[in-house]
């Protein structure tokens, strides 16, 4: 395995691991669960890690990950505020 392999491994053990501990600790709260918009563009994002080979492919799965959790952000204060 080369190192960006190797980078790309740990990224993935790292952001399911994380998953796993929101998905968990957020079980007895139920204001606090995942929208699926948020769902969505942690679905994007670990593409674009997943197929970070092609940087054009990565980085624009990526973005639209990024762009999703921000409009996600945006709607739930939104919703709060009112």
């Amino acid at each position: 395995m080369n190192p960006s392999q190797i980078y790309i491994a740990i990224s993935i053990v790292v952001l399911a691991i994380i998953a796993l501990l929101v998905f968990f600790a957020n079980k007895n709260k139920k204001d606090k669960k995942i929208t699926p918009l948020a769902g969505l563009a942690f679905g994007f994002i670990l593409a674009g890690i997943i197929f970070g080979d092609d940087r054009l492919i990565g980085y624009s799965l990526i973005g639209v990950g990024v762009i999703l959790a921000i409009i996600d952000i945006i709607k739930k204060s939104s919703t709060t505020n009112s």
